[in-house]
């Protein structure tokens, strides 16, 4: 038993102090829609809303402030009882980060959320108190920019045509075009008119079906894009068709790269069979729908064991978790430009210090939030 003079250095002690601290936090939710400014296509229809919630943790005062980026019809997490799952999460907001992580392993957004809102809070106290700087990397306190593909989305072919100039105009070297809502004949003139103009020492494309084309004629439509030195490929057929996927990977002539298939797996014996079944050749990670920074990080440790490669891709959330994603991203060690949105594809985003120059994502640490 420990006498009073030396009662700090008791472990019960500190057990109960850690306690206390999670006791003082408070945890509350708020739902939010974002509106696009133009109606944005994609293999599964077009989007005009994206409905999305901000997580508040509280203490002393200060807040931390995270986005639970809930994907209508794509996350794992897309089920009745998600808001009152959410509810439940801010309520038990004493059980501490890591117990609430592994209660919450079905709902990724909710994690990544959480994930955010307790690195905010945390920032809060920190020597800036600035909550929006999660990370203190050279992306944050000095500017220092992360490269981005610009990203085309679906439409007829002049509306892919003129995003397609926008984005050379801006300063981008890779794109990446949403392929698999038209006639694959005129999607295939339009990627021959990029190869035409720029080869791939100038330009880099990468396309990504979401899943449109049949496992009957994939491979032959790979072949197809093959001729158009193209980076890579997402998710060419729909998830869950693991042998036929398997198969494609194997006799692909161009890499492919696995996106939906990954969501919706949560143990990590899962997750080594199905790299280990499937073989691919890169992953395309979105913490919203994987599990946040946990999950995300652990598929890259799997990835880099198999000699698989991966870049990060944000997923249509508030510039709140963009700024998350892109803070994170830049503590890894990149070697292609990842895929983050811009944050401008919503009229009501939150202001942000976030933006392009050059194909690059920048942060302004000097910049202005707007109220969340």
């Amino acid at each position: 038993m420990c006498s009073f003079g030396f009662f700090v250095t008791c472990p019960w002690f500190y057990l109960f102090r850690a306690e206390q601290i999670r006791c003082m936090i408070k945890g509350s939710y708020k739902k939010y829609t974002l509106h696009f400014k133009n109606p944005s296509g994609t293999s599964r229809g077009v989007l005009t809303t994206k409905e999305t919630y901000f997580i508040y943790l509280c203490k002393d005062g200060r807040e931390g402030i995270g986005e639970c980026a809930l994907f209508r019809g794509l996350s794992a997490d897309d089920v009745p009882d998600y808001e009152g799952k959410l509810a439940w999460a801010c309520a038990h907001i004493h059980l501490g980060k890591e117990q609430l992580l592994k209660s919450l392993q079905a709902y990724p957004s909710i994690q990544f959320g959480l994930e955010q809102a307790f690195l905010s809070l945390e920032a809060a106290f920190g020597h800036n108190q600035n909550r929006f700087e999660l990370f203190e990397t050279d992306f944050v306190c000095k500017k220092a920019p992360i490269a981005i593909n610009g990203l085309i989305w679906m439409g007829d072919v002049s509306f892919m045509e003129d995003q397609i100039e926008e984005k050379l105009e801006q300063g981008f070297t890779t794109l990446k075009l949403k392929i698999g809502a038209i006639d694959f004949k005129k999607e295939c003139k339009l990627l021959a008119s990029v190869r035409k103009r720029f080869d791939s020492k100038h330009i880099t494309i990468r396309v990504d079906a979401n899943g449109a084309f049949r496992p009957s004629n994939a491979l032959e439509k790979l072949k197809q894009l093959a001729e158009f030195d193209l980076h890579s490929i997402e998710q060419p057929i729909r998830q869950g068709q693991i042998k036929e996927m398997a198969e494609l990977c194997s006799k692909t002539p161009l890499p492919i790269a696995l996106d939906e298939e990954l969501i919706g797996v949560f143990e990590n014996s899962e997750k080594e069979k199905l790299l280990a079944d499937i073989q691919p050749q890169y992953l395309v990670l979105k913490p919203s729908l994987v599990g946040g920074i946990g999950g995300s990080e652990t598929w890259i440790q799997m990835a880099d064991k198999n000699n698989i490669g991966w870049w990060i891709t944000s997923a249509l959330e508030s510039n709140i978790g963009l700024n998350a994603i892109a803070q994170w991203t830049s503590s890894l060690t990149l070697a292609m430009p990842q895929g983050l949105g811009t944050g401008g594809l919503f009229t009501n985003n939150i202001q942000a210090p976030l933006s392009i120059v050059d194909g690059a994502l920048y942060y302004d640490n000097a910049g202005k939030w707007g109220l969340v």
